[in-house]
């Protein structure tokens, strides 16, 4: 009996394998648009609800595309960022910026940008709408607590595109639910632990000279918790705000915490490794809970800034309160 699943052959990166001129064409970007498309539907159901109206403004159609707009630019623009300046190991795109928004290889070779970071979307992202705000003279704790109500459902799409192109998966896992994702670093049948491994989960290693092992779909996890679930608690608390800017403080303290604690299945950046803790420990295998990747680091400051901010945007809220009575 196989204790493991393997990840279903007919799930392509590409939308059309097989076909040239359309294999620019994959799920992960395709997910971008059902993400975009569904934080567009949610702003515009907030927005009818009133979320982001002052006593002198009522919004228009084009203040939402332009909000929205202007949030995805600069979160694209921080999620590549991001990406090439903290998980980068090599140095290149500090020495060499330019690269940092080039999508052709040394070949001359379209290969787009692979490559986002979350943490680094996410402070593109609140500059974006910060800048808008400013510049539109409109109370920014209002648009992004309305602006958090539809991120997480949208981003869950994201982590599904993760998932269907077989990246970012987990550690290594006995759990039945492991998934062998196909490109996944492949092990030495020789190594002694590797063969303990498989004989838990009832795989053959006998005629292979390298296995390949079920690991966590974090993925799915990851758009389950980061996604469905924080955005139900968020739903839920949206006609219950006890101050401008508390949806933006639980989704930004509900997310680091939910990532925090998916990092311990999700396989660290081999090149990264663990920043705290044992930095010689297996990464493939979650042996301390003392060990923490980037990923965690990042996520306990969004914890962390979301309590001080919910502090500050509570005692702020508090005084204008008083002032007015």
């Amino acid at each position: 009996m196989f204790l493991y699943l393997t990840f279903p052959s007919w799930i392509h990166p590409q939308i059309f394998p097989g076909v040239k001129f359309l294999e620019l064409l994959r799920w992960y970007g395709l997910m971008y648009v059902f993400a975009f498309g569904t934080a567009y539907f949610i702003l515009k159901k907030v927005a009818n609800e009133g979320m982001m109206d002052t006593d002198t403004y009522k919004i228009t159609e084009d203040d939402l595309f332009s909000f929205l707009g202007t949030g995805i630019i600069f979160l694209l623009l921080g999620a590549r960022i991001g990406s090439t300046l903290i998980y980068d190991t090599t140095g290149l795109y500090w020495h060499k910026p330019w690269l940092i928004f080039w999508p052709f290889d040394s070949k001359m070779h379209f290969t787009g940008f692979a490559g986002m970071s979350y943490h680094g979307g996410f402070v593109g992202g609140l500059l974006g709408m910060l800048f808008w705000c400013w510049r539109h003279k409109q109370p920014a704790s209002k648009w992004i607590d309305a602006m958090v109500c539809a991120i997480p459902l949208g981003y869950t799409f994201g982590r599904i595109g993760n998932f269907m192109n077989g990246e970012l998966f987990g550690r290594i896992t006995t759990a039945p639910w492991g998934i062998v994702f196909p490109y996944a670093e492949k092990f030495s049948s020789s190594l002694p632990w590797v063969q303990d491994f498989a004989a838990k989960i009832g795989m053959d290693i006998s005629t292979l000279r390298l296995v390949n092992l079920p690991r966590h779909p974090s993925q799915l996890y990851e758009s389950f918790f980061e996604g469905i679930v924080l955005w139900t608690i968020i739903w839920l608390c949206r006609k219950h705000r006890k101050f401008d800017g508390m949806l933006a403080c639980i989704y930004t303290g509900g997310y680091g915490l939910f990532r925090f604690f998916i990092e311990y299945f999700r396989e660290p950046d081999s090149d990264l490794g663990f920043r705290i803790g044992d930095k010689s420990a297996n990464i493939y295998e979650n042996t301390s809970l003392t060990n923490f990747s980037t990923g965690q680091i990042l996520c306990a400051i969004m914890i962390v800034g979301s309590i001080l901010a919910a502090v500050l945007l509570y005692l702020k809220d508090k005084k204008k309160k008083k002032e007015k009575a």
